[in-house]
């Protein structure tokens, strides 16, 4: 049993939300450093220099917030519609068979455990098994399965898949992870726009001028910034995918939570994982909203560094155990053998 999976459900809740903080507190002071550290070498560069040439208003820092802020704003506002396009997702409105209004009944079942409106509802025509939420709040949210969802799982299973999307809309995840993707995509091209500014232009007499200004701490602080720059779209995406491997577990925990059912959620998990149908529908730009990643499933089997950093799902088997926890101690607890 590993120490994740011996924590209560509310346990569980909160140590996630603390990383969470914890982790977009860092990618914000990354993305800070990033425009306002360029600001703060420059002006130590110019200290000596004549008051007309000292580099005294920060606008660097403030113009890449500003873009990054905008960039988010953007994707906030058009990012759901954008990821059900992408997907080909088609409005569930009038169910057409048995299995469509088995996912109404399901979805407006867990809409009022969860304590949230219901959703509008959208079918995935894809044979692959998945599921995705998005919506930028509980009152504007979207829930998202595939065909091959429907097709694989029976009513205790995807009762529990709806919970843990639910999760998401409840705990504001996808607004969260559609603004991580814009900063991600705000800083790739910040970095190539100040790679243009600082390699375009160079006269070799300021370039001999500038550097005889620079004091010890100048070139350390410029070496580290531009190395930053060099390392910023991977840092950023690695960061990213932190934050959606860490909602996964919350996600998990609160679909128990509405089912109080973590075996259900196990099963379909471990099901999904077991699908070999390629994904159709599902592409880069949505994987990291799904309930299992549909592009990395063989990377993201196994645990270790490679799967931590390079996939935006936590191990389905680690998944998978944690859940089994909770259902053996929710088991326990139901005999009078644990407190």
């Amino acid at each position: 049993m590993t120490e994740e999976g011996s924590l209560t459900l509310f346990q569980q809740q909160d140590a996630n939300r603390r990383r969470t903080v914890w982790l977009l507190v860092c990618f914000v002071l990354f993305f800070a450093w990033l425009g306002f550290g360029g600001d703060y070498i420059y002006s130590l560069s110019t200290a000596h220099a004549p008051p007309a040439q000292r580099h005294d208003v920060w606008w660097f820092g403030v113009v890449t917030l500003a873009f990054g802020a905008g960039l988010a704003w953007y994707a906030y506002r058009t990012g759901p519609e954008k990821v059900l396009w992408a997907t080909g997702a088609e409005e569930v409105i009038a169910p057409t068979d048995d299995r469509q209004r088995q996912l109404v009944n399901v979805v407006e079942e867990m809409a009022i455990a969860a304590g949230v409106p219901r959703p509008r509802i959208w079918l995935v025509p894809d044979p692959d098994p998945n599921a995705f939420a998005t919506g930028n709040d509980p009152e504007h949210g979207h829930v998202a399965v595939t065909r091959g969802l429907l097709d694989l799982c029976n009513r205790d299973e995807l009762q529990a898949v709806i919970g843990h999307e639910l999760g998401h809309i409840k705990n504001l995840d996808v607004r969260l992870m559609t603004t991580l993707a814009a900063l991600v995509g705000a800083v790739l091209l910040m970095r190539n726009g100040a790679t243009r500014i600082f390699v375009g232009g160079r006269g070799t007499d300021s370039r001999s001028s500038r550097k005889s200004n620079l004091g010890p701490l100048a070139v350390v602080l410029l070496i580290v910034w531009i190395v930053s720059w060099i390392l910023a779209p991977i840092i950023t995406q690695l960061l990213a995918l932190a934050v959606s491997r860490k909602r996964e577990y919350l996600a998990d925990a609160m679909g128990a939570q509405f089912t109080r059912n973590p075996l259900a959620l196990a099963r379909a998990l471990e099901k999904i994982e077991g699908a070999d149908t390629p994904t159709s529908r599902i592409k880069s730009g949505a994987a990291h909203m799904c309930i299992a990643d549909p592009l990395g499933r063989r990377l993201g089997a196994h645990e270790g560094f490679l799967a931590d950093v390079l996939t935006t799902h936590p191990p389905m088997a680690k998944r998978v155990a944690i859940l089994k926890g909770m259902g053996y101690a929710q088991l326990k607890r139901e005999q009078g053998t644990l407190p």
